[in-house]
């Protein structure tokens, strides 16, 4: 697959691995940037290639540490508009900051409407992102949002594992609408949990909704941060006969807590995408399975720079 030298891609430091893998897909070079860091911990970014009247991609995901990788991408932007792009699109596999979404109570910040205000304002001219933890989030950006999602990685793992005797379950109320989908592709059963929130870091699941005994259970969501949820919900299903096991979600967060109630829990399986780079704790969580979102990444690039359709990569979920 050959482009001309109007495309370039770049990338922080958060995910190069990721950025080099979608830069194989695309059969290009990766280009070339100077990232460090002055003596008062001051970012500082200069672009080593041509970037005048190219369309340029910065593949930067916003996780841990979200502050750090947050600022490095606003740079980034900024450097690629004062060299005279001519289109720039932020690459985030991973948005971090998408939960602070509404007023939940009085004197809090939006600060998912806050971020996307900054990147839109450090020059980014359109914004790829890799489910978004609430959907409306698209509508905090006054630029265009190209909003993928990995349940089309996810699905064909699945897909080919073969899992018999499946029921999809929801891990909460608010996710049926994507284990409905799951279901109908897998050819699997749909039972959800209900549950409560007790704290941030604090979830219970109280019932089960449909029928888990003697079934192997999936559960899919769009992250794993504190495993408050998916953990609570494996032990319910586990009590009300389920056999075995497996989690499916896109982003592999795992704050600290997550990995002891992982440890603790008894599910077989957790496959996690490659949008947030695991650290060597996470690595060592029993059973897990990372997928590559790099081909995903590729072609959605591809078909940008081309001003072709990106939203018909997933008409078949």
């Amino acid at each position: 697959m050959l482009f001309n030298d109007s495309l370039k891609i770049f990338t922080g430091s958060s995910n190069p691995t990721l950025a080099g893998d979608v830069c194989k897909y695309l059969g290009i070079p990766l280009g070339g940037a100077e990232i460090g860091t002055f003596p008062d911990g001051e970012k500082v970014i200069r672009v080593e290639d041509d970037v005048r009247g190219r369309d340029c991609f910065v593949v930067q995901s916003t996780c841990e540490p979200v502050n750090e990788h947050l600022v490095e991408l606003l740079i980034f932007l900024d450097c690629l508009r004062r060299a005279s792009a001519r289109r720039i699109t932020a690459v985030i596999p991973y948005f971090g900051y998408a939960r602070q979404d509404r007023k939940d109570e009085g004197r809090v910040p939006i600060t998912a409407k806050l971020v996307a205000n900054l990147i839109t304002t450090a020059g980014a001219d359109r914004v790829l992102a890799i489910d978004l933890h609430a959907h409306q989030l698209q509508g905090f950006f006054d630029i265009p949002v190209d909003h993928l999602t990995g349940e089309l990685v996810l699905n064909k793992y699945f897909w080919d594992k073969k899992i018999s005797n499946l029921t999809v379950v929801s891990p909460d109320v608010g996710n049926i609408k994507i284990a409905s989908r799951y279901a109908s592709h897998l050819g699997g059963d749909l039972a959800i949990v209900h549950k409560k929130r007790i704290s941030g870091s604090k979830v219970e699941a109280q019932k089960v909704i449909g029928d888990v005994k003697g079934k192997n259970v999936l559960m899919c969501d769009d992250m794993i941060a504190t495993a408050g949820t998916v953990c609570s919900a494996a032990t319910l299903l586990k009590e009300a006969g389920a056999e075995k096991l497996y989690v499916g979600a896109t982003h592999g967060v795992f704050a600290a807590q997550a990995l002891d109630r992982l440890a603790k829990t008894p599910i077989d399986q957790i496959v996690v995408t490659d949008t947030i780079p695991l650290n060597e704790h996470s690595k060592q969580i029993k059973g897990l399975k990372v997928l590559s979102v790099a081909s995903m990444l590729g072609e959605a690039i591809k078909r940008i720079h081309r001003n072709e359709s990106v939203s018909s990569l997933f008409k078949n979920i």
